[in-house]
C-alpha cells in the first residue's frame, strides 16, 4: 500500500483538504477570517481554506515526526518578520491556531497524545493514517495513466530525433560522396589538360625546327 512518502506533498494536501472539509469536528472558528498566523505576518491569509490547509498541512507532519508538540510546530510554521533595514529574525507562529488545529484533529480520532521516551506530543492514531494513506493511493492511482501517456510521448519524441539524425546522417554521407566526384572529375581535368599540353610540346619544336 501507497504511503504519503510516494506521493507529492502538495498534492496530498490539495486532496486532503477536500477530505477534511467533510468532517465535522474540523471547521474554521469565526475569528479565522480576520487573523494572522504569526506575528512576522503583515496581513491575514489571502485564501479562504487556508484553516484546512493548515490542518491537512499538520496533519501530514504528525504523520512523519510525531510525537510532536506546539513547540515545535509553533517554530515550523514560523518565518522571518521584515524589519526594514533591521536584520530579519525568526518568530515562532501562531499557537493558539496550531492548539486549536491539534484539538480539532483529536475529536476527529486523527491524532492523540503520547510519550516516547523524552519526546512528548501528538502521535497518529489508525485512523489518520488510513486517512492519509488512502488519499495517497488515490492519488498514486490517478498519476499513473499520465505518466503511461508522458512515456508514450517520450518514446515518440525520442523516435522522432532518432530519425532526424539519420536523415541528417544520410545528407552528410551524400554530401561527401558528390565531394568525391567533384573531386575526381577535377583531378581528371588536370589530368586531360597536362597530356594535351605534353602532345603540344613536340609539335611546337618541330615547327621551330
Amino acid at each position: 500500500m501507497t504511503s504519503i512518502y510516494d506521493v507529492d506533498p502538495n498534492e496530498l494536501i490539495e486532496k486532503a483538504v477536500e477530505e477534511l472539509k467533510k468532517v465535522n469536528e474540523i471547521k474554521p472558528p469565526a475569528w479565522a477570517p480576520f487573523v494572522k498566523t504569526g506575528v512576522h505576518k503583515e496581513r491575514p491569509p489571502v485564501n479562504a481554506d487556508w484553516w484546512y490547509i493548515r490542518a491537512a498541512a499538520v496533519l501530514r507532519t504528525i504523520y512523519r515526526l510525531g510525537p510532536i508538540g506546539v513547540s515545535k510546530l509553533r517554530t515550523k510554521y514560523g518565518g522571518k518578520e521584515n524589519k526594514g533595514y533591521k536584520p530579519e529574525h525568526h518568530h515562532k507562529g501562531s499557537g493558539n491556531i496550531i492548539r486549536k488545529i491539534l484539538q480539532q484533529l483529536e475529536k476527529a480520532g486523527f491524532v492523540k497524545q503520547a510519550q516516547k521516551g523524552v519526546h512528548k506530543g501528538r502521535i497518529m492514531t489508525g485512523k489518520g493514517k488510513s486517512f492519509l494513506d488512502k488519499i495517497a493511493t488515490k492519488i498514486a492511482k490517478g498519476s499513473k495513466p499520465e505518466k503511461k501517456e508522458e512515456l508514450k510521448e517520450e518514446k515518440t519524441a525520442v523516435k522522432k530525433e532518432e530519425k532526424r539524425e539519420t536523415k541528417k546522417e544520410e545528407k552528410k554521407k551524400e554530401e561527401a560522396k558528390a565531394e568525391k566526384k567533384e573531386e575526381k572529375s577535377e583531378a581528371k581535368k588536370e589530368e586531360r589538360k597536362e597530356a594535351s599540353k605534353e602532345e603540344k610540346k613536340p609539335e611546337a619544336k618541330k615547327e621551330e625546327k
